[in-house]
């Protein structure tokens, strides 16, 4: 059964929690309910700003009184908006306000947490959210006293004291009169019965009615008390004290009853609550900041519940909570309600040089309009009241506390020490918490680190080093990162690399990053703050373009030093809004410290390898001539990464005029040492061949050049030959096979067989018996050569071998030379998974059939 109701409702304004939980305050207070008072103001703060702030509608709070229970109900006008499960509540602060659309569930948490029940209500353009608090039992006996005084310090009375009992309809029209009003007043009950209120009562009388605040809104308060004046029947005027309560009938008729007294009789109706600054007889409830939270709860949600309970608790407008850094130099904004300059994690000295104004002290601030504090987080709030205490573990300075408001003088030295009561014990639980995030933040850095060396030593191609770069820094550290890289000969810096957290917004941060001079080098080491995208967004007016819109907040340089010389440039950037801290900074001065390491070996590793492959494809013999009658293939694959040369070696080339010569052959080894002998060989060929020597002259002189390069000679197998287009479409070869593996021809009819016969490899032996071997190679057949990379290619036990390349060559018949290399190359690597370990060349030269040709 409802016994009292108190309703009102509230615009989408930023003051309505404040102005929620004071109704709420002064309900409860006027039914005599205290003990509840803490836990109704707290949820009710949280559910009103979910309804004005992220909602955006008004808010309706109503307050029910029921048999044993205070049932308080909050309704909004954006029922769209579904009802969050737990799973998607925010674990950090800084994610609640990241989502200024989500209802952040954690109003219901903490509903779950404080009433006795709650739940929520749809109805047509609206939902309800409701709690229950279950009153406590009030046994017979004291419930409020004060010390005995003495007698002449008791209140007077000139004679009999008469307690005025006046009710008032929903209108302001008197529906009740006693006979101590008729004594006060001097008009009977049937005169004023129905008149308005406002014909009998002066208002304002005194300065106890407050500033601004009408009767008919007086009226309609859950709970009213102070002073003004009455007309009395002669016309006289009264001073009185009165208490207002609204209440409610069973039928739901709301009304208005005053209690009235002479002023000099107030004693009778003041209430405790309301005594002077320093006339406070009644010890003050303790505050207890920590109340509803979880355990386990990370640090960012301890302050941020701690700041918003502070703020509801003592019905302040703002709240913030301030932490010092390790070295105690600088307090840093860690927490903040209410206050839009209160950026996260901005920093400010600890000491400000007035000794008036030590944050080691508790401080009250009566009218911050005559007197500031130049605390940049009150910056352009309008508020006037402050009340800061200090956070203190063994001694020692480990924040500040601080509660705001917009009116002056509402704070005394009784609330200074309720609230640092409260600090006091909230200093504890949040020393902890931060030691424990720091050990936290401590092994996630250095889990971070050893991640990021893993993934930069993995790699050694400088492009992939920039962007790996990029990656581990982009969100970790910052939401974008750009890197710089310094040029040859004191060339300044060029952007070699950007990346932003959202895909989207690259290309627009790139062009940005385009048109700002890169920044200089500056020191060796150390993060530096850098104005340069901010300045020319500005400068330029892009600041409001597609894309860049939010994107720029805070950027740091830091430089990649490696070898003790600056290589480049590494610049973080966050969010509009976002600062970096402290700890972010340190550990992307770590980053870079490895980063530019990195980055210099692909640098040379880079250089390295561009010289190695210039040397190598001065190895690579020049393109292939075309020869008439004759079609001419080669594939060639080097083994060894970053190798375009290796101990394979062919080569084509004239000798005379319509003589060719070629070669395909292979050096013992791999890699650049095989190459060197490789590359003699090659030009040896050509030379002594164009001297009008024969292929076993060619030759023998070739091992004799092996040689004479004595301890780094190595042994070479070789196939050597001529050839010359005959005019009846055929091609004579004469050929010499030094060790190498022989060459196969491939007939019209399919049939394979050998083109030579074996002899002495070179570079072994000084003095060599060979002997040319002559063949006619007729239209539509083909001569194949390979180096051993090709027979001997193995998968296990099991070897390509010649046989298993003449059975591959049996299938070509009526391919051309290319086709022919190609599916050799195929065959070979499809023999085994693994890709090739060896050397690997394939010659083909095939003699067109007429109709080829």
């Amino acid at each position: 059964m409802v016994t009292a109701r108190a309703a009102a409702t509230f615009e989408p304004v930023g003051r309505s929690a404040g102005a929620a939980r004071s109704f709420v305050r002064e309900a409860l207070l006027g039914w005599g309910l205290p003990e509840v008072v803490d836990d109704a103001v707290v949820l009710v703060s949280e559910l009103v700003t979910n309804a004005v702030v992220h909602a955006g509608t008004a808010a309706e709070v109503c307050c029910l009184r029921e048999d044993g229970t205070v049932r308080i109900e909050v309704t909004d006008h954006h029922p769209e908006r579904g009802l969050p499960t737990f799973a998607d509540v925010p674990t950090t602060a800084s994610d609640h306000y990241a989502d200024a659309d989500g209802e952040g569930g954690r109003g219901l948490l903490m509903c779950a947490a404080l009433a006795e029940r709650w739940g929520v209500e749809y109805g047509s353009g609206r939902k309800t959210v409701w709690f229950r608090l279950i009153l406590p039992a009030h046994p017979a006996g004291t419930r409020y006293a004060l010390p005995a005084t003495p007698g002449g310090e008791l209140p007077r009375s000139s004679g009999p004291v008469h307690v005025a009992v006046v009710q008032l309809d929903d209108d302001g029209r008197v529906l009740a009169w006693n006979p101590d009003a008729e004594a006060l007043f001097q008009h009977p009950a049937d005169t004023v019965l129905g008149r308005p209120w406002a014909d009998l009562a002066l208002w304002p009388q005194t300065a106890d009615a407050g500033p601004g605040l009408g009767l008919a809104a007086t009226l309609r308060l859950a709970r009213w008390e102070g002073g003004y004046a009455l007309r009395r029947a002669d016309g006289s005027t009264v001073d009185v004290y009165g208490v207002q309560v609204r209440l409610r009938d069973t039928d739901g008729t709301p009304s208005t009853l005053c209690t009235l007294v002479l002023d000099d009789h107030r004693a009778v109706l003041r209430s405790p609550a309301r005594a002077l600054p320093g006339d406070r007889s009644e010890p003050a409830a303790r505050l207890d900041l920590l109340a509803g939270l979880g355990t386990g709860e990370d640090l960012d949600t301890l302050l941020q519940h701690t700041v918003e309970r502070a703020r509801d608790l003592l019905d302040a407008d703002a709240a913030y909570l301030l932490l010092t850094t390790e070295d105690e130099t600088a307090f840093e904004v860690r927490a903040a309600t209410g206050l839009p300059a209160a950026r996260p994690h901005t920093r400010f000295p600890v000491d400000t040089g007035n000794r008036y104004d030590s944050p080691r002290l508790p401080s009250v601030h009566e009218d911050l309009a005559a007197r500031p504090t130049g605390l940049p987080v009150l910056d352009d709030s309008g508020l006037r009241s402050l009340l800061t205490v200090p956070l203190k573990v063994e001694g020692r300075l480990i924040g500040s506390l601080g509660i705001a408001t917009a009116g002056p003088g509402r704070y005394d030295n009784e609330d200074a020490l309720r609230l640092q009561s409260a600090a006091d014990r909230l200093a504890l639980a949040v020393e902890s918490t931060r030691l424990t995030e720091l050990e936290r933040l401590r092994r996630g850095s250095l889990s971070f680190l050893v991640e990021a060396s893993d993934l930069l030593a993995g790699t050694l191609e400088h492009e992939q080093t920039l962007a790996l770069m990029a990656q581990m820094a982009v969100p970790t550290l910052a939401s974008w990162c750009a890197v710089y890289t310094n040029g040859d000969h004191g060339a300044p810096a060029s952007l070699a690399f950007v990346l932003h957290e959202d895909e989207d917004r690259i290309d627009p941060l790139r062009a940005l990053l385009d048109k700002t001079a890169a920044p200089d080098t500056g020191p060796t080491h150390g993060a530096r703050f850098w104005t340069g995208p901010t300045d020319t967004a500005d400068g330029n007016g892009f600041t409001h373009e597609p894309g860049l819109t939010g994107l720029l907040g805070e950027t740091v340089v830091l430089p990649l030093t490696a070898r003790n010389r600056v290589i480049g440039l590494l610049a973080l950037g966050t969010p509009s809004g976002v600062r970096f801290r402290q700890e972010v900074l340190e550990l992307a001065e770590d980053l870079s410290r490895r980063a530019a390491l990195a980055l210099d070996n692909s640098r040379l590793y880079s250089e390295r390898t561009a010289t190695s492959q210039a040397l190598q494809r001065s190895l690579l013999p020049p393109d292939l001539p075309d020869i008439p009658g004759v079609e001419v293939d080669v594939y060639y694959q080097a083994a060894g990464e970053g190798n375009e040369v290796g101990g394979d070696f062919y080569d084509l080339f004239p000798i005379r005029e319509g003589t060719y010569g070629f070669a395909i052959g292979d050096v013992c080894g791999t890699g650049p040492e095989a190459a060197s002998v490789t590359g003699l060989a090659r030009h040896s060929l050509r030379l002594l061949a164009r001297e009008g020597l024969d292929a076993p002259q060619v030759l023998s002189r070739l091992n004799t050049a092996i040689l004479d390069e004595g301890s780094r000679s190595r042994f070479l197998t070789l196939l050597y030959g001529e050839l010359t287009p005959r005019p009846d479409g055929s091609t004579e070869l004469s050929l010499v096979c030094a060790g190498h593996p022989l060459p196969l021809r491939l007939r019209t009819d399919g049939r394979v067989d050998r083109a030579a016969t074996p002899q002495p490899l070179l570079g072994v032996m000084d003095d060599l018996d060979l002997t040319a071997e002559h063949l006619v190679l007729n239209p539509g057949e083909v001569l194949l050569c390979v180096t051993d990379g090709v027979t001997e290619r193995r998968e296990g036990l099991r070897m390509l071998g010649d046989d298993g390349l003449a059975e591959v060559l049996t299938g070509c018949t009526g391919l051309t030379a290319g086709a022919v290399a190609l599916r050799v190359q195929r065959a070979v690597e499809r023999f085994a998974p693994e890709p090739p370990s060896d050397d690997m060349a394939i010659l083909t030269l095939r003699v067109p059939t007429q109709r080829s040709a």
